[in-house]
């Protein structure tokens, strides 16, 4: 059977990394991937960030097999089990505890965007408001409430209909470092005449990751924390890709010292792949009527076994957050060094822990460094409202060995995406 063909003839043209990465994958163990014919391809999209731990993770793979061969509860809705219970009581001790955080634990539905429509309508019924401050550039999600307060134009066009009761403000830097946007939302919010309402929530990114890899200074975080509380807002801090520790902690928030009054998380939470997210509720804020807010798949045990699993093994101590900085540093230094060996390049590193990037002033290059790597077999993806932005996801547990590989197949990826793309030093410097 023609596996490709399988694929392209039977499942929508909606489909969108397989036409970036077209390989028929098989298997995959740690940071790599391979194809049907057995082809090896370092792995710097970690599923945009659901397996920060790496592929098939063999202490994580023996306890789900170990929970499915003695035939233990698969699914049960919101219905106690011993795996809820027990990822719940992990959570508590190991990740909120140690942060001095209070939050209630809601599953909200398996994916990201579940975790974030079930934050506006408990902001909403909290606050009896029913406007949500986003920002420029941010992205939560593909379904409607999530869209509303998404800024991809191209994105937000797939609704097929007006998005409303959100007011986007100038994320942090938005119109460069020599303006405070947080001067600009407050004066917003005080203004009678700005016509803006006042929202129930603000909802943010620490680092808006399929945005461009844009991250807000810590001073600006808590600049918004401040406004939201002097003006009576919930504060949503979107933790979906950012968190799990991609960005050094586990929260992406705990450096800027703010304490957000909900919390969105996902991707990598399960520490396998499969599908599990979040709503963490500050208890005063947790007034839902049973049931007002539930779903088939809100809970699933399979992954409160490999997540309780991957907090036991990863979180412990702070070995993990320790290998993070470490590597970081790696990346950062690298690129950096790139940027300044190819200045016809014109591109700019950002980036926090382990979601590092390079924004390209030419916006066809990233997306040609992406395909040259990939047929150098990296998989690298490109972020960024213009796909202008080259993004490193590589596992959190990817090793320094293969961390440093890949970076000499970007930059090697560079040389030739800007060869072909005739990008000189001679017609940079004219």
């Amino acid at each position: 059977m023609d596996l490709m063909k399988a694929i392209t003839d039977h499942e929508s043209v909606v489909r969108s990394y397989v036409r970036n990465f077209p390989a028929v994958f098989e298997k995959a163990r740690g940071s790599w991937l391979y194809d049907v014919d057995g082809n090896a391809y370092l792995d710097f999209f970690a599923g945009a960030s659901v397996l920060n731990y790496g592929h098939n993770h063999p202490e994580l793979k023996e306890a789900l097999l170990d929970y499915i061969s003695g035939d233990n509860i698969t699914h049960s809705l919101d219905m106690a089990s011993v795996a809820r219970a027990e990822f719940l009581e992990a959570f508590d001790r190991l990740i909120l505890q140690p942060r001095g955080m209070n939050y209630k634990v809601q599953f909200p539905g398996p994916a990201g965007n579940n975790a974030v429509e079930a934050a506006l309508k408990i902001a909403r019924k909290v606050k009896g408001r029913e406007k949500i401050m986003s920002f420029t550039n941010a992205f939560h999600g593909m379904t409607l409430g999530a869209l509303s307060i998404t800024g991809n134009s191209f994105k937000r066009q797939g609704a097929g209909l007006p998005l409303t009761h959100s007011d986007s403000m100038p994320y942090s830097n938005y119109f460069g470092p020599e303006h405070n946007t947080i001067e600009y939302i407050d004066r917003m919010l005080q203004d009678s005449g700005s016509g803006m309402d006042l929202p129930a929530a603000a909802v943010v990114e620490t680092v808006q990751a399929e945005g461009g890899v844009n991250v807000a200074a810590d001073e600006w975080l808590r600049g918004l924390q401040d406004i939201c509380r002097k003006y009576d807002i919930m504060l949503i801090v979107d933790d979906i890709q950012t968190g799990n520790g991609r960005c050094g902690k586990f929260f992406s928030f705990e450096e800027a010292g703010i304490d957000p009054d909900v919390v969105t998380v996902s991707k990598s939470i399960s520490g396998y792949g499969l599908p599990l997210a979040l709503t963490l509720l500050k208890p005063e804020h947790d007034i839902w009527e049973p049931g007002e807010h539930n779903g088939t798949f809100r809970g699933h045990n399979l992954a409160f076994v490999t997540a309780r699993r991957t907090l036991e093994l990863f979180w412990a101590d702070d070995t993990l957050e320790q290998d993070i900085a470490r590597r970081s540093s790696m990346i950062e230094k690298r690129l950096l060094e790139m940027v300044r060996k190819y200045p016809e390049a014109e591109g700019t590193p950002r980036g926090r822990g382990m979601m590092q990037a390079i924004e390209f002033g030419n916006k066809e290059l990233a997306g040609k460094t992406s395909a040259v790597a990939f047929k150098k077999r990296l998989i690298i993806e490109t972020a960024g409202p213009d796909d202008e932005v080259l993004k490193l996801l590589p596992p959190l547990t990817t090793s320094d060995e293969d961390l440093v590989k890949g970076l000499d197949i970007i930059e090697d990826s560079l040389v030739e995406a800007m060869r072909e793309l005739g990008i000189t030093k001679k017609a940079a410097s004219e």
